[in-house]
């Protein structure tokens, strides 16, 4: 009974996606820049999710839309937008680095 039970969770665990869409995939699909390349916007996701809260993602997911968007962030003097930047830099450049 206990093998039965094993094997159907781990058939369950080994068959279910790796990394469960996010903002920033569902973005990155949707966008013209990516042309619809899911391992490429996964990957992004992933590295989403180990460097930014799901608030952050949110709104750097909203950047895919409104690149405009993204520069009025950067020149803001808000210090809450700067930090956002400051988060949103680090993640860009680990997901560079991680996704190649």
């Amino acid at each position: 009974m206990f093998n039965r039970i094993f094997i159907a969770a781990a058939a369950i665990v080994l068959t279910a996606p790796l990394a469960m869409a996010g903002p920033i995939d569902s973005a990155c699909v949707r966008s013209d820049r990516a042309r619809g390349n899911a391992p490429l916007c996964g990957c992004i996701q992933q590295v989403a999710n180990q460097t930014l809260s799901r608030s952050d993602q949110r709104r750097a997911a909203r950047f895919f839309r409104e690149p405009h968007e993204a520069q009025e962030v950067r020149m803001s003097k808000s210090d809450s937008d700067n930090a956002f930047w400051a988060r949103y830099k680090s993640f860009a450049s680990r997901a560079e680095a991680y996704c190649r």
